[in-house]
């Protein structure tokens, strides 16, 4: 066999100390069955400071809002309402996230409501209070006529833009490209739109303006940033008076830890692609590329897992960056302005948070040749759904505790299937290796999987089980937990103490 292509995850506390602890894990998947997600709720309450933490040394004002879309646990939102109440928010994306965060215990000032919107979401939105970041005229229109027919409470309002342009950089001549957005409306309508505004004035209070780009690129960012700079300029003009410049999430997360892992396994899976070397894959799958007569076609469908800037790092390189226009970094432009901030980091706020354990049920071999190994696990590809998003990274092997292992046993290639009776039920399309052949038993614990890794995708097909969720906590030298529904910020953990 090659040397094993490892994708090893990147760990930091208090992560990293969980995996080691191996009885508490098995414990936990013995009581409560497999899938299993376990979260770190303190660990969010950690991303939140580190973000607060950029806004200081650039001395700016605004909030942090959680994209509540990357998880649907009630611990996570729970903890972050006992954080700073003026420096941390929530951003809902729909009616039950609305509601969920009520529930939890945000106060509408705390709350933004984005996403696309139904008559249910705004009337509650603004019968609450949350501030409301509209896509388009119509979503202005529909909720000024709620207010006026219900008697609602004047709505604070973010102008969401798109469509952003830029003129050739002086320095490069270059000129930003940018990709099209179903969110948001194009900024070349926006005196339309505040048009609108005013004419809304009875109902809505305009509070500020939005983007949100699927882009990791900051040259785009920041030619929006600017260009949102001059849009609330503009506004002020008009004598309307906004104060925050929004600009949504796509701050990253670096997953794996090594550099020099992810290039090799990029380079070769090209290669293996070619046919210049075996597969890495079952049944050659390709991530997006392909062989076209022996010419490399397509892009790669993946994820960039090592990222040596991500989340509050990648805020930070942002506000440092040139704005295009004027030359001058971002976070200057806002101070000058003075201009609030709000950023509404989902994967980034939960990087770190939890890990999703599999029970290993049954190992064979792949085929007669490789020597790789097939390892039906207790879950399916709706229970991590890491591949979903283009995420390649090893599970971390959780033997268990007693077990017998060969000392002669090496690295091994393994394909991870699932627990439905489909061929496609794969849970990773690519040969993983492992430090040691698994044992039925054995758990495999996949980190890093509380951004949308967790349960965006999880159903429940063939009436398999979905994964339950606990929310864990270090006290001093032991670990404790609670299941999710059960945790509170205020009160102790329960459980087995490791």
């Amino acid at each position: 066999m090659r040397t094993p292509l490892y994708l090893r995850p990147r760990l930091e506390p208090p992560l990293d100390a969980l995996l080691e602890a191996a009885p508490f894990l098995h414990t936990l998947a013995d009581s409560l069955g497999s899938p299993l997600n376990v979260l770190l709720p303190d660990r969010i309450a950690d991303n939140a400071a580190g973000f607060r933490a950029v806004y200081r040394d650039h001395r700016l004002g605004g909030r942090v809002y959680y994209a509540h879309k990357a998880n649907q646990a009630h611990s996570l939102v729970r903890r972050l309402t006992a954080t700073d109440p003026a420096a941390v928010g929530i951003d809902v994306a729909s009616l039950g996230e609305l509601r969920h965060a009520l529930e939890c215990g945000f106060t509408p000032d705390r709350i933004m409501a984005t996403g696309p919107k139904d008559p249910e979401f705004l009337w509650l939105a603004a019968r609450t209070g949350a501030r409301v970041n509209l896509d388009s005229p119509a979503e202005l229109d529909q909720l000024a006529a709620l207010v006026r027919k219900y008697g609602l409470p004047r709505a604070d309002v973010l102008l969401r833009l798109s469509e952003f342009e830029s003129s050739p950089s002086a320095a490069s001549g270059t000129r930003v490209l940018f990709r099209r957005s179903r969110f948001g409306a194009p900024v070349r309508e926006v005196d339309s739109l505040v048009d609108a505004v005013e004419q809304h004035a009875d109902a809505v209070r305009l509070t500020g303006v939005a983007y949100h780009l699927d882009t990791t690129g900051i040259a785009e960012k920041a030619v929006a940033l600017e260009t949102c700079v001059a849009v609330m300029d503009a506004c002020r003009a008009r004598g309307l008076d906004p104060r925050v410049i929004d600009i949504g999430g796509g701050f990253g997360v670096g997953y794996v830890a090594d550099a020099a892992q992810w290039e090799r396994y990029t380079t070769e899976l090209a290669e293996a692609v070619l046919g210049t070397r075996p597969a890495l894959t079952w049944r050659g799958h390709g991530y997006g590329l392909r062989n076209e007569g022996g010419t490399l076609r397509g892009a790669p469908a993946l994820y960039p897992a090592h990222r040596p800037t991500a989340g509050p790092g990648y805020l930070d390189e942002l506000l440092r960056h040139p704005a295009p226009a004027s030359g001058r970094p971002a976070a200057t432009l806002l101070l000058e302005h003075l201009y609030d901030l709000a950023v509404e980091p989902g994967r980034a706020m939960v990087d770190q948070c939890g890990l999703t354990l599999a029970r290993v049920l049954d190992v064979r071999r792949a085929d007669a040749d490789s020597g790789d190994l097939l390892v039906r696990l207790g879950m399916n590809a709706g229970d991590v759904s890491l591949e979903e998003h283009g995420v390649l990274v090893d599970p971390v092997l959780v033997p268990r505790p007693g077990a017998r292992t060969d000392a002669d046993e090496g690295p091994v290639g393994v394909y991870l299937a699932g627990n439905l009776c489909l061929e496609a039920d794969l849970i990773t399309r690519r040969r993983v290796h492992l430090p040691r052949p698994p044992s039925v038993g054995d758990l495999l614990a996949f980190a890093n999987t509380a951004g949308y890794a967790m349960d965006f995708h999880a159903h429940r097909a063939q009436r398999q089980p979905l994964a339950r969720t606990v929310a864990v906590t270090r006290e001093r030298d032991s670990w404790r937990w609670r299941l999710d529904e059960e945790y509170w910020p205020i009160t102790e953990a329960g459980g087995p103490v490791s």
